[in-house]
């Protein structure tokens, strides 16, 4: 049993130059609690995460942590040497210890030191590592030779090998960023299992509603409250987003009621001001002292009670980032390709046309080529057979892309970026590389609609994006009159796409 484990924070703060992004939370997870974090991006999910494992340390607050602990982060640094097999060394390493140290307490047999090493392999669970491994390797499409090298790995290949080693680490505390990003269906079930079976503490940042609402047990709320301070959330991610909604309305309508009260006893108070300048009096005759204690009187009772006002007022409910797609226009057939091959990569066996307004769901297990055949489309790749015809502009968001320039402002490199509700304020005038993953992939956006594409190509578009902008994606895509294909592992998003012409593609027979 692992009751003892548990991650707690105590005020725990951190700032970058343009102020804090992890501002005061203070919190206990223990064991058997999984907790989800959800918020816009930039709202500082990822630096949670590392303070947390403590890979980053705070400007204030504490973090303290009962229980081994793993992280595993949206973007895995690697070694050109490493290789799958160094990943999972050390994955396994501890339980490896574990065992050469209970054979050695056992000859000569030290009776103290065999049972506190029987203890410890027996809580880790020593002996089933090897399996958990290899079950997780498999069941992630991650079971690469141990000789390969991770450079030669894609990078969701990379990750789904990081992340098998990490379930078969069985640390007790998980910490995990975006887990679901190069997930299969398959690989979806057997994380999401995992995750609901772990008997320690869970913390996870996903944009992934289905795992939120099968995995959870609680959510954390970064984004601004009308008291300043962050919540926990019980019931899954449905529950939360209706009790968001009613608690945005109500910090709305609470603003506006005071705003009027204060904008009436400001008023009361200048007309008071104003007669007591102009040297007003009461008319003549008996109580005149008493009719001037009270003017006066009623003035300083306005006065403060303005100020007791403004004491209390909730802060104005900060807008929120709303997606404004353009209007794409579109006329006619736009994209006509006929069976295409890419030896090893792809082997599309009917045609595929799309005019404007059409909508195309391609499915697909990893590995199947859904990368491949949108890389195709967009002209990206020439396929060994096949050919593929355009009449209007195409543009492909792809799973994965840098931009050549990281020293470049959003600003510089998207003029519409505001205007599309993707960016905003301080973020405009940061370099690319000091966004935030999600950023940078909301800036990709902006640079791919701002081109007026005729035909747009997604691969994955719900990675490293936030809840709330999936949910607006969703609806534009629904909406627009530009011809769509979109390759997903979102659930949800595959669900709300349910009556689209769909492509399946297989996966491809390894040549041994």
């Amino acid at each position: 049993m692992r009751t003892h484990v548990h991650l707690t924070t105590q005020d725990l703060t951190k700032g970058y130059e343009a102020g804090p992004v992890v501002d005061g939370i203070s919190l206990k997870i223990s064991a058997g609690q999984r907790l989800g974090v959800i918020g816009e991006n930039g709202r500082g999910k990822t630096t949670l995460l590392r303070l947390l494992a403590g890979d980053l340390v705070p400007d204030q607050g504490t973090v303290t942590r009962h229980g081994s602990l793993s992280l595993v982060q949206q973007e895995m640094p690697f070694h050109d040497s490493e290789t799958v097999g160094d990943l999972l060394s050390e994955a396994l390493r501890e339980s490896r210890q574990a065992l050469s140290e209970l054979d050695s307490a056992a000859e000569p047999f030290d009776e103290r030191r065999y049972a506190h090493a029987l203890a410890h392999a027996e809580a880790i669970e020593a002996w089933d590592a090897e399996r958990r491994a290899e079950i997780a390797l498999k069941a992630l499409d991650a079971d690469h030779p141990k000789s390969k090298q991770l450079k030669e790995l894609s990078v969701g290949q990379r990750y789904r090998v990081r992340l098998a080693c990490l379930l078969a680490e069985r640390a007790d505390v998980l910490l995990l960023d975006e887990p679901t990003n190069h997930l299969d269906e398959h690989a979806l079930n057997f994380l999401t299992e995992r995750l609901r079976q772990h008997h320690g503490v869970v913390v996870l940042v996903s944009h992934d509603r289905t795992l939120l609402d099968d995995v959870c047990t609680q959510l954390l709320d970064l984004d601004p409250t009308p008291d300043g301070e962050v919540h926990l959330h019980g019931g899954g991610y449905q529950a939360f987003k209706e009790a968001k909604r009613a608690e945005r309305r109500r910090w709305e309508q609470r603003f506006a009621q005071e705003e009027a009260e204060h904008d009436e006893l400001a008023e009361k108070v200048e007309r008071a001001q104003s007669r007591l300048k102009d040297a007003w009096r009461p008319p003549k005759g008996t109580f005149k002292h008493q009719r001037t204690t009270r003017a006066a009187n009623k003035m300083r009772n306005v006065a403060r009670r303005l100020e007791e006002l403004d004491d209390q007022r909730v802060d104005a409910p900060p807008p929120p980032l709303g997606f404004a797609p353009p209007n794409l226009t579109a006329d006619g057939d736009l994209l006509h390709a006929t069976p295409l091959e890419v030896p090893g990569r792809l082997n599309l066996a009917e045609p595929i046309s799309l005019s404007a307004g059409e909508k195309l769901l391609i499915a697909g297990p990893n590995g199947a080529g859904k990368s491949t055949l949108l890389n195709v489309l967009a002209g990206r790749i020439k396929p060994a057979d096949g050919t593929v015809h355009h009449a209007g502009k195409v543009a492909l968001l792809a799973q994965e892309s840098t931009f050549e320039n990281e020293a470049a402002t959003a600003r510089q490199l998207c003029s519409r970026v505001e205007e599309l509700g993707l960016l905003r304020g301080k973020d405009l005038a940061r370099p690319v590389s000091r966004l935030s993953t999600g950023q940078r992939r909301r800036l990709e956006l902006a640079v791919l609609l701002s081109s007026g594409p005729h035909v747009l190509l997604l691969d994955e578009p719900t990675n490293h994006l936030s809840i709330a902008l999936v949910d607006e994606l969703t609806e534009a895509l629904r909406q627009t009159q530009a011809a769509v294909a979109v390759a997903t592992h979102d659930r949800q998003m595959r669900t709300d796409f349910g009556s689209w012409r769909c492509v399946t593609l297989h996966r491809l027979m390894k040549v041994l």
